[in-house]
């Protein structure tokens, strides 16, 4: 558990909602941060193959990036 503006989150544990369709609370240094992730109109299609294989080579999901940027979880949602 962690603290983020007063409230206690969970890290690491994406939530449905928020701005975007999902959200994370992540350890960014010594600070918590809020990433939001994903579009509320649209939905995943990963179990399309096709799909799946331009979402991922699109996004560049082979070096996904820190877990401070919206892309990590996006990946991770589409893995």
């Amino acid at each position: 558990m962690a603290t983020y503006r007063g409230k206690k989150v969970t890290l690491n544990k994406p939530v449905r909602g928020g701005s975007k369709k999902s959200y994370v609370y992540v350890k960014d240094g010594s600070k918590v941060k809020k990433v939001s992730f994903g579009s509320k109109t649209m939905s995943i299609k990963k179990n399309q193959p096709g799909r799946k294989k331009s979402f991922l080579a699109r996004h560049r999901c082979s070096t996904p990036g820190p877990k401070t940027k919206a892309r990590y979880w996006s990946c991770r949602a589409w893995r």
